[in-house]
């Protein structure tokens, strides 16, 4: 028994070893040496060079003065990022199309002004919930109401947003977006 049971306990402590200790030890290391950014958490620092969160998760913005991103489907706390999940809910499901209703009625009472379509991306929530970024026509839109809320010039605002956005990935995956915690950083730092 001794003779089986000696060499499975040392394959197991071989074993735990390299794939507990040293493979993540290796990873971590290249990660950090050849993306010392990203594996820090891609934190976004303030003025004081205080973090204040992450370019890779999306933050909740409820001031009219700020540019709102995506809906989190996280809930219940907005934008739990231990809780990344979307709502699993179909376009069929009748919860859904309340929830879209709701935000649809939101927006339009922040801005009732506003006569622009409201884009997709402002009344549904990401697969992960998380989602940093905006399209541009949602941008756009919320431009007005940015703009009468902070007193800043609109054409000031416009140059923000583009200041702000990202490009296609590879120039050809994706459409360029807006990183809204970027953002609204950038309108703070700008003065009326």
């Amino acid at each position: 028994m001794i003779k089986h049971l000696r060499p499975a306990l040392v394959s197991f402590a071989l074993l735990s070893l390299v794939t507990g200790v040293f493979y993540p030890m290796l990873v971590t290391g290249v990660g950090q040496s050849l993306f010392p950014k990203q594996a820090a958490g891609s934190l976004i620092v303030n003025a004081e060079g205080k973090p204040v969160g992450s370019e890779l998760i999306g933050q909740n913005f409820s001031s009219p003065k700020y540019f709102w991103g995506r809906p989190s489907a996280t809930g219940p706390m907005a934008n739990n990022a231990g809780g990344s999940s979307g709502s699993n809910q179909g376009p069929l499901n009748p919860a859904l199309a309340d929830a879209v209703k709701a935000r649809i009625e939101a927006l339009k009472a922040a801005d009732p002004d506003n006569k622009l379509p409201i884009p997709a991306d402002l009344v549904t929530a990401s697969a992960s919930g998380l989602d940093p970024h905006i399209s541009m026509a949602a941008a756009r839109y919320q431009t007005a109401r940015v703009v009468r809320e902070r007193g800043i010039a609109h054409k000031e605002v416009l140059r923000l947003i583009e200041a702000n956005t990202e490009a296609r990935d590879l120039q050809v995956l994706g459409e360029p977006r807006v990183n809204v915690l970027k953002l609204n950083l950038a309108l703070d730092a700008a003065k009326p």
